[in-house]
């Protein structure tokens, strides 16, 4: 029983005067009038407690500003970008509001509108360890994924991101993006932003021969040249490149929004019109609002740490085929290397350090062929004339 209802009831029903209810409950005989008046004209609901909150906030947004938050969170979202209550409050200040209200008032203003779905407790942001480069361009983000243009035909998307402040560097859409590709990628990326500390990326062929038989691609070689650390995520964990990961989340939540590409080159632009967006405009949530061009040039960049070209030391266990030739993988190509007919079926080792390349019989140590690859040539032949050796 709440004292409102003890209240009238020792008026309406005991019949006690108001004043001497008033000084047995410790209240004023105004207040204790004010209730009595109150159950007069809506009965039992004078029980219930009433809010002490104003009926009006002299600080409170205007009809015409909260119509223009609408506005914005209706169109950001349309147009497939991001629309919280921080982005639109962004949007706000950019375009000269005087007052401008607080996130918590824009989520509020969301809220009453029906424009905030409800969401089950989550995670908290502390449940896991997270990381970030401290200094522009030391450590650069890549990663690969697919897109579908308006006939179905399947794309590739080619990102490089700055680990520090998020700045989109490269978005590159192709039908296939091989480890040409891929370093033409980067040196284009070098030219515009100088070269980095180190380099992230997963296990996928373009990125490291590493985990196919221990040949060196094109990107490896490369870095290695300048000095540039590579690092490879472990396999099957994407959460060890969780940055350029959403990235993709991103893109492909605005490129949805927009009318399908019909060919690869369409799809480049509407991907160059969001990176403009995205680098100058969209105020990034892990950047304390800033947006990535501001935290990118907001410190001194990094550069590459260790000495560079290191050599590359290696050896391949192979067996000659029947042409007489074994083959091994450099800057992102295979070479084949030839050692003769007469040695079809032969097992061999090639002791390969960089560009300099030693074949020996793997059951008796015979020296069967030194060279220095030419990267120039795909099939590195021996020299001689073809058709059968004469024997001296």
């Amino acid at each position: 029983m709440s004292l409102a209802e003890l209240v009238i009831t020792s008026v309406t029903v005991e019949r006690r005067s108001k004043s001497e209810v008033a000084r047995d409950y410790r209240i004023s005989r105004y207040w204790v009038q004010t209730l009595v008046k109150r159950y007069e004209a809506e009965g039992e609901a004078a029980f219930e407690p009433r809010s002490r909150r104003p009926h009006t906030n002299p600080r409170a947004i205007s009809l015409d500003l909260e119509d223009q938050i609408i506005r914005l969170r209706q169109e950001l979202s349309k147009q497939g970008l991001d629309a919280g209550a921080e982005t639109i409050r962004s949007h706000l200040q950019t375009s000269g509001v005087n007052r401008l209200p607080a996130t918590s008032t824009i989520w509020r203003a969301l809220t009453r509108r029906g424009l905030v779905t409800p969401q089950p407790r989550k995670r908290p942001k502390g449940a896991g360890k997270r990381f970030a480069a401290d200094l522009p361009n030391e450590r650069w983000q890549a990663d690969l994924t697919h897109w579908q243009l308006a006939d179905g035909t399947s794309v590739e998307i080619h990102h490089i991101l700055d680990d520090h402040s998020r700045l989109a560097i490269t978005s590159k859409a192709r039908t296939t993006t091989t480890g040409p590709d891929v370093l033409t990628d980067f040196r284009a990326a070098f030219r515009r932003h100088g070269i980095p500390r180190s380099v992230l990326t997963d296990n996928g062929a373009v990125y490291t021969g590493t985990p196919r038989r221990g040949g060196r691609v094109a990107l490896e070689i490369e870095l290695d040249l300048l000095g540039v650390r590579l690092h490879h995520s472990r396999p099957y964990h994407p959460q060890t490149q969780g940055k350029v990961e959403r990235f993709h989340q991103t893109v492909k939540k605005w490129l949805r929004a927009q009318p399908p590409a019909p060919d690869l080159a369409a799809l480049q632009r509407q991907l160059n019109r969001f990176l403009r967006y995205y680098n100058t405009v969209r105020p990034h949530r892990a950047l304390s609002r800033r947006t990535p061009t501001q935290a990118y040039t907001a410190r001194t960049k990094a550069t590459p740490a260790k000495p560079a070209i290191n050599v590359h030391y290696r050896v391949r266990r192979d067996r000659v085929d029947t042409g007489g030739v074994i083959t091994i993988r450099y800057d992102s190509q295979l070479r084949h290397i030839g050692l003769g007919r007469e040695h079809a079926g032969t097992r061999v080792l090639a002791l390969i350090a960089d560009r300099d390349i030693r074949v020996v019989n793997a059951d008796t140590g015979e020296l069967l062929r030194e060279l220095t690859l030419d990267t120039t040539k795909d099939y590195q032949p021996l020299g001689r004339k073809p058709g059968p050796q004469t024997k001296t």
